[in-house]
């Protein structure tokens, strides 16, 4: 597998890509105003059944965001030279963030879409998407690892990404990751999920 920068090619096969995903955990929020005193917890809940989670965001304005310049690392299975520790093979995402026009074949199975905050010195994960055949394969893993470096060489100093609070794979995918929670809005979401906010310091 490679992890590579988007071309115009890609853009098209990341809007095919299945996001939505299934958990029979969610993240509970409980809220007590008290003396003056807010109090918010979050804690994780079983759910009787596995439910269905769709995708939060929206992803048509995929071609705006790289035309603007947003960076967009594609996971494809390509073969390449480099192997991770991870077992799947990258590029030098820096080197081949230069000629983005490249033309491109190989099926893309995740992609992850980054914006920077230059301001903030930090990063924003808009989208860490893996197609649901290929999940559990190390895949994204390796594209925030991709992401990682990205913004090292921005000259960034965290990264940033928001969770829906019914999708428990993402968020146990983001803890394990050393992401650390640091906020919410329950009014993020076009479709009024609850976010909750993770950083990372890189």
């Amino acid at each position: 597998m490679l992890i590579r920068p988007a071309t115009l090619v890609d853009l098209n096969a990341c809007l095919t890509l299945n996001a939505d995903s299934q958990t029979d955990h969610v993240w509970q929020m409980e809220q007590r105003e008290e003396n003056h005193t807010i109090a918010i917890r979050f804690q994780p809940v079983r759910l009787p059944r596995v439910m269905y989670v769709a995708y939060p965001r929206q992803r048509d304005d995929l071609f705006a965001c790289w035309e603007n310049g947003a960076t967009i690392l594609v996971a494809t299975s390509e073969p390449g030279t480099e192997r991770g520790t991870d077992g799947v093979s990258r590029l030098d995402v820096s080197k081949r963030l230069q000629d983005r026009k490249e033309p491109e074949s190989a099926p893309v199975l995740g992609y992850c879409q980054l914006d920077p905050l230059s301001w903030q010195q930090t990063g924003w994960i808009t989208h860490l998407i893996v197609n649901r055949p290929f999940r559990r394969r190390g895949l994204g893993t390796a594209l925030l690892k991709a992401g990682i470096a990205w913004g090292r060489d921005k000259g960034l100093s965290r990264l940033m990404v928001a969770v829906q609070t019914k999708n428990y794979p993402a968020l146990s995918f983001f803890q394990k990751r050393r992401f650390s929670f640091c906020g919410f809005n329950d009014h993020y979401f076009v479709n009024m999920d609850i976010a909750v906010f993770f950083t990372l310091k890189i």
